[in-house]
């Protein structure tokens, strides 16, 4: 009996599955791919635990809370606080309307209502009249709310349009990296950004259930080549080209006479904002306080605010109540209340609308202003863009729109953390896991 020796090889038995079951492979490949990276692919985290040994007014304290961003502070700026849609966007409007060389747009939120299409047909003028119009958006964030035909028009009335990360890209490793930058730069000269949004909950004066506070900034100054250079950054990444010459970046002449800084986060890198809150934390002698919609601050930073507290510092988070357009980001937040309220933090709900601004002023000298929320995703994820303003003229300012919205507000005590029903505690443990993401 001859017996005849045959070689079977794994190539042959792949090349015998069925298609079913090759798309279950597939399948399975790019869940995996997408898990990596929505869960894994994140910027380095530091865990900063400075002690109180300078203060605010401190000579050393700028140059170590920005030295993962820029030590130097810029002088010669001129900041306007503009509060909700009734201020924010006739000023945006009126700057785009008196361009005469470019315009350089960037936004998280940009929809196909209203208020979005009235930015869209200004843009659209502007290109038209042959000033250079850029516009950049975040794929996720603007992709399902921006309508293809208002994209189509921007593209054919001149104005040269690109997404940031675009959601339909095979990159499924860029997917959950967004930007969450607002940045507007006309002329190279002037300069816009902070919390809103191009929507129609911007609109109004926050006088609404439906109208949202909310809080930006109009730049002049050297700071605006700050803004300028943040959005180049993203633009050349997606498009390739680069911004160069007197319309983009022309001289700038002092404007005021503002202390300022730029301070914007990239991708791969450990983000200099997280280091700026801890190290002014750290040396905050009389009064932080902070208004921010999504509010899930990291172990490091609930220890620095409490020990702020102790120091006796008057610590006071201004967050949003029962109008809140992300239930789990505050589910996932409401987890730290209990820790921060027993170590002396003070916290407080905004009442009549949903409250988005992101501002924090420390000691009535040290002001931030921008995109980040206090929240991991802000620190570990997304592209954001904020400004620190190094004056206490300003500060007082910004302190006294921190009162204002305060006067709105409710204290939110331990006892209702404590009391807080089954529903509270139950959303806090489901969106626990995923509290790096909200």
């Amino acid at each position: 009996m001859k017996f005849k020796r045959t070689r079977q090889f794994l190539g042959s038995k792949w090349k015998r599955l069925p298609i079913g079951s090759w798309l279950l492979i597939l399948l399975a490949f790019f869940f995996g791919v997408g898990v990596l990276a929505f869960f894994f692919v994140r910027r380095d985290v530091v865990r900063y635990h400075f002690t109180h040994t300078f203060g605010v007014r401190d000579p050393e304290f700028f140059g170590s809370a920005h030295a993962l961003a820029d030590p130097c502070p810029l002088g010669g700026n001129q900041i306007k606080l503009l509060q909700n849609g009734d201020e924010i966007f006739p000023s945006m409007l009126k700057a785009i309307e008196a361009a005469s060389k470019s315009i350089n747009f960037e936004a998280y939120i940009f929809r196909s209502d209203s208020v979005g299409r009235q930015f869209r047909d200004a843009l659209c003028k502007k290109a038209q009249a042959g000033v250079k119009v850029r516009v950049l958006v975040d794929g996720l964030g603007s992709g399902t709310g921006l309508d293809n035909s208002d994209v189509a028009m921007m593209n054919a009335k001149g104005c040269a349009f690109a997404y940031f990360h675009p959601a339909r890209s095979w990159r499924i490793d860029r997917f959950n990296r967004r930007t969450h930058r607002r940045i507007v730069v006309i002329d190279g000269r002037i300069g816009f950004t902070g919390g809103v949004g191009f929507a129609d909950e911007w609109q109004g004066n926050a006088d609404r259930e439906d109208h949202w506070r909310d809080v930006h900034a109009r730049i002049e100054g050297p700071l605006v080549a700050k803004l300028q250079g943040a959005f180049e950054q993203h633009w050349v990444a997606e498009t390739g080209e680069t911004l160069s010459g007197d319309g983009q970046f022309p001289f700038l002449p002092e404007a005021g006479s503002l202390r300022v800084q730029a301070i914007a986060s990239h991708e791969y890198s450990i983000a200099p904002l997280a280091l700026v809150q801890a190290v002014s934390f750290a040396a905050a002698e009389e009064k932080i306080f902070i208004t921010n919609p999504y509010c899930t601050p990291s172990k490091d930073q609930e220890e620095a605010l409490i020990g702020a507290a102790k120091r006796g510092v008057d610590v006071r988070l201004l967050l949003p109540g029962k109008h809140n357009d992300q239930p789990a980001t505050k589910a996932a937040g409401r987890a730290s209340y209990g820790n921060l309220l027993k170590g002396g933090v003070k916290i407080f709900e905004y009442v009549p609308t949903m409250i988005h601004s992101k501002t924090m002023v420390v000691d009535r000298m040290f002001s931030l202003l921008g995109t980040s929320n206090l929240d991991a995703r802000s620190s570990q994820i997304n592209e954001e863009i904020d400004i620190s303003v190094y004056d206490e003229a300003f500060g007082g300012q910004m302190e006294e729109l921190f009162l204002k919205d305060l006067s709105n507000a409710k204290p939110y005590t331990l006892e209702q953390f404590e009391n807080r029903g089954l529903w509270e505690r139950f959303t806090e443990w489901v969106s626990g896991p995923f509290r790096k993401q909200l």
